[in-house]
Formats: structure tokens, sequence, C-alpha cells
């Protein structure tokens, strides 16, 4: 913790504030359950996405792997509610609390102790065999739990490998195996609610809703994405109307469109905002008369007007 503590305080969180709000929760489990006696912790691989949404109209835009598909913060709690009641039956007298990622519990920590995966220097847990495309989930209980031989941590393979720094093109990732959010194409086009400087505008390329550039190139990463049936490429025509759905459609339009998916974390404006970008940085000139309308409808997004004029 002392770690963590010492990279929200040096700033990377950016404007993430709840991430130094909650430091006290996640330095102490039985914050969140004063009964907390043991932590069980889970790895959901999702490189083939077990709940995909394949209708969807941002599918056709460059987006994170992890968002292709229904929010996993629904589908996995459901999971975990499954098990509870499973082992409620078993353990009637015992206490139970699902976290998937919305609760402060320092969940990497925690797998790596369990043997899940290393550190790697994307600061994303990589695993030997399934890579790191994968999202983690944990049940605290009041069982105790004790090992008759304790987890192991897995080694660390990362060696001299710096391909995951090399690639980044904002070089957010950190020596000490952490990221610098302020410059992490992720947090600028899904967390941020504000416009990116110009330089990160740039470096966004095609990146739709965040990034996964510094897993693509991962070589632990190399074997589970060959295993993939390769994707058929969006037409430029295809990507052009999901662009000009952001842009156009109202807020209500775009909640009732993506119920259920990650995107909405961005919000309405996050996705208007990227839209503009992505559209700029692939110049497709015939969405201009489209972005300068989105811009004058929505006030929030007029520092974006200069920018889009000079490079479209």
């Amino acid at each position: 913790m002392a770690f963590y503590r010492q990279w929200v305080e040096q700033g990377y969180h950016a404007s993430m504030s709840y991430l130094k709000e909650h430091l006290d929760w996640k330095e102490n489990p039985q914050s969140l359950m004063s009964k907390a006696r043991s932590i069980i912790v889970f790895r959901y691989p999702y490189l083939k996405h077990p709940h995909p949404n394949p209708d969807n109209v941002h599918l056709k835009l460059t987006i994170a792997r992890y968002a292709q598909g229904k929010d996993y913060h629904l589908w996995i709690k459901d999971d975990l509610n499954k098990l509870i009641q499973y082992l409620k039956h078993h353990f009637p007298t015992e206490h139970f609390l699902p976290c998937v990622d919305s609760h402060p519990v320092c969940e990497r920590d925690y797998a790596y102790q369990a043997g899940l995966g290393w550190f790697g220097k994307n600061s994303c847990l990589i695993h030997p065999n399934e890579g790191s495309f994968f999202f983690l989930a944990e049940i605290l209980t009041s069982i105790d739990v004790t090992e008759k031989s304790p987890l192991t941590p897995i080694h660390d393979f990362c060696g001299k490998c710096t391909r995951c720094i090399t690639a980044c093109p904002t070089q957010a990732i950190l020596p000490n195996r952490t990221i610098d959010s302020r410059r992490c194409l992720s947090y600028w086009n899904i967390e941020a609610q504000e416009i990116p400087p110009d330089t990160i505008k740039e470096q966004m390329g095609p990146w739709f809703f965040g990034c996964d550039i510094c897993q693509e190139v991962c070589p632990w990463n190399a074997k589970p994405l060959s295993q993939l049936q390769k994707a058929q490429s969006s037409s430029m025509q295809e990507v052009e109307e999901s662009l000009l759905f952001f842009l156009t459609a109202s807020n209500k339009s775009i909640i009732k469109t993506l119920e259920g998916t990650p995107l909405l974390r961005a919000r309405p404006f996050g996705l208007r905002r990227n839209a503009i970008i992505v559209a700029v940085n692939l110049k497709l000139h015939q969405l201009k008369p489209a972005i300068m309308q989105c811009i004058k409808k929505h006030p929030r997004l007029k520092p974006l007007e200069v920018w889009a004029e000079t490079h479209l």
C-alpha cells in the first residue's frame, strides 16, 4: 500500500479523485466487511469475450477488447452471486461480499499473492498461459481459509523485454511498472471528462475507447491472440457511419444504444469528444460539417473547434 500511496501522492491518478479517496478502504478490506477473514480471487479471460454484443454500433470502431461485449461489472457480479448462494448453502452462518472493480479493493495485489500472475512492466497482471487479457474479481468472506500449502506468487518473466514501454505512443509507462494516467490514452478517452491536450489527441489515432497497444505487443499475449479467429475489418464507410451516430445522436439515444456496455463509462460528452478526435485523426473530411454542428450544439466541445478546423 505504501507504493500505491506514493503513486497517488505523485499525481499519477490524474483526475480520478476516487482513487485517493478510497486509500483507507483499500488498505483495510475489513472496512468494507467487518467480518472479512479471507479473499477469494478470480480471473476471467475476455480475449474471446464471453458476453459479446455483436450488433452494437461501437463495434465498428477501434475499442479496447474488454469493452467489446456486455459490461463486465454486471455479468461477473451475477456469477459471483450465484457462487455465493452455493457457498451460503454449505456455510449458512458465514458472510460473503462480491467485489467487481467497483469496490475499493487492491485486487491486482491479491491476485498476485494468489498466484494468478506477475506484475508486468505495463502494470497489467500477466499469466504465463493466459497472458493479460482478463478481468479480476473477488469475494470477501468471513470464512478463515487456512492453506495447507501457502500460495506462491508467479515468477516475473518480463526479463529484459521493454516492448510495451517502447510501443506506448505517449510514454505513459513508468520504469517502476506503473502508469502515468495523465499520459495514458485509456484515461483520456474513458475516464477524463475534459478535452485532452493536442499531443494526446494526435496520438489517440483511431482509438475511440480504451487502448490495448501495450498488451497487444506483449510476447505473453502472442499465443492467446494467435488462437483468436481473425475478425473482419470494418470498412471506412462503417467507421464513418458509427462516428456520425455519436456526432449527431441525443444523450438519450446514445445511452439507450449502449445500455449494458462499458462504453457508457465515458458518458455522451466523452463519446462525442472521442468521435471528433478519431474522425480528425482518420482525416474523414466528409464528417467535418457534422463535427462543426456537434461542437456548436454542445458548448463543452468548443475547445476542439480550432484544432478540428485546422487538422481536417
